[in-house]
């Protein structure tokens, strides 16, 4: 008979192993527990940190990414920056960043080749490999720049495209934040320290040869799938093969040979089939009622594409139209409401449905926590949802 794993149990897990009711001891573990943490707004990394280490979160992170840089910010999973530690970002690279640097790269020379402004480039293979070795040079030479300073010494960084013609939504743009992108994406460079606060999106760029010397390990890609399908098992599973797929970002195929190599359990999830790894069968004890507020993007909430389980009925005031989820109030494993700050500084929070008066006070005490946290800092996130603009704005 197939084993079954309630609702309940997943809730647990996800609490317990998640880090959100026994704070993990650094910015790295907390890392770890959830395998990355979203960094496409560069705010959630830090919020995510707060919520797992209740320390003084800023700080700790900056000098684990930029002084001692035992985390790194890279493009991983579903084209997403995430920022990891150095066995899950050795495991990403070859597991997913290589395949969209792949694809990526046909899709950059096709564009050079059809769609150059005013005129297309020749050899658009030669010249990217070229403009690419170069711009490595310049950063070398720099030790770390921006954007711009980059294409002041590579000309060619100024190359332009022409997108959409003839569409409303047509632009034209420099191949500079692709070039560099792709630089990213194939490991050769890294995103460095903000150019302004903990905030800011724009980063001084580097050299992955000098921001990491002994660089990161390398894996066989089939050995890194099922390594980091393993590792995401225990963080996210029990879960339907779905999730670990839409997660990832891999194929059907990939997903499969992934999974094959690990030999999970299979379990019922409350009727819908599921997997689990093959030693992690015994119920873990269901925490003490705890809350939290979790940032947009935050990777307990984006863990899964299958959410009812722990979202219920409330999608259409959480997240944007593309997906992404704003900032939320959990309690007790799922999500009960939605959170945002006021240009005063002040943390304000609406229940979608009723939790009571102790989880009421509960919220209260950490909406109360972060505000004094936030401090002067005002955070806007990225990806506005329904929720949270109404809530910023007051009414």
């Amino acid at each position: 008979m197939t084993p079954k794993i309630d609702v309940r149990q997943r809730r647990a897990r996800l609490a317990t192993r998640h880090r959100l009711t026994t704070p993990a001891e650094s910015v790295h573990a907390a890392a770890d527990a959830v395998v990355a943490l979203h960094a496409t707004d560069p705010a959630s990394v830090h919020l995510s940190a707060w919520a797992r280490v209740k320390g003084d979160g800023v700080a700790e992170l900056e000098s684990a990414l930029y002084e001692e840089r035992t985390l790194i910010r890279m493009l991983g999973m579903r084209r997403t920056v995430f920022v990891l530690g150095h066995e899950n970002a050795a495991l990403v690279q070859a597991a997913c960043s290589a395949d969209i640097a792949k694809k990526q790269r046909r899709l950059l020379e096709q564009h050079l080749g059809t769609q150059g402004h005013p005129e297309n480039v020749p050899e658009p293979e030669r010249w990217l490999a070229e403009v690419e070795d170069a711009t490595e040079r310049a950063l070398k030479a720099r030790g770390s720049a921006t954007a711009q300073q980059l294409s002041e010494d590579e000309p060619r960084l100024k190359q332009q495209l022409l997108m959409a013609k003839g569409k409303p939504y047509e632009a034209i743009a420099n191949v500079t934040s692709r070039v560099l992108f792709q630089l990213a994406v194939d490991g050769r460079i890294v995103r460095g320290r903000p150019r302004g606060s903990w905030i800011s999106s724009q980063y001084y760029w580097a050299p992955m040869a000098g921001w990491l010397p002994q660089g990161l390990a390398e894996w066989d890609a089939d050995a890194a799938r099922a390594e980091l399908a393993r590792r995401w098992l225990y963080a996210y599973g029990p879960a339907p093969i779905a999730d670990l797929r839409w997660w990832t970002g891999w194929t059907a195929g990939q997903t499969k040979k992934a999974l094959a190599a690990i030999q999970p359990a299979e379990v019922d999830l409350d009727g819908v089939p599921g997997v689990v790894l093959a030693d992690d069968l015994e119920p873990v004890e269901e925490p003490e009622p705890w809350v939290a507020l979790l940032p947009s993007l935050d990777p307990t909430s984006m863990g899964w594409i299958e959410r009812d389980w722990y979202l219920g009925p409330h999608k259409a005031p959480l997240f944007d139209g593309t997906g992404n989820i704003g900032p939320t109030v959990w309690a007790d494993g799922r999500i009960v409401g939605g959170w945002a700050q006021r240009q005063d500084g002040e943390v304000v929070h609406h229940f979608l449905e009723d939790v009571g008066a102790e989880v009421e006070r509960a919220v209260e005490a950490e909406a109360n926590h972060l505000a004094e946290w936030f401090g002067e800092v005002r955070v806007t996130p990225r990806m506005r949802t329904p929720l949270e603009r109404r809530l910023a704005q007051g009414s």
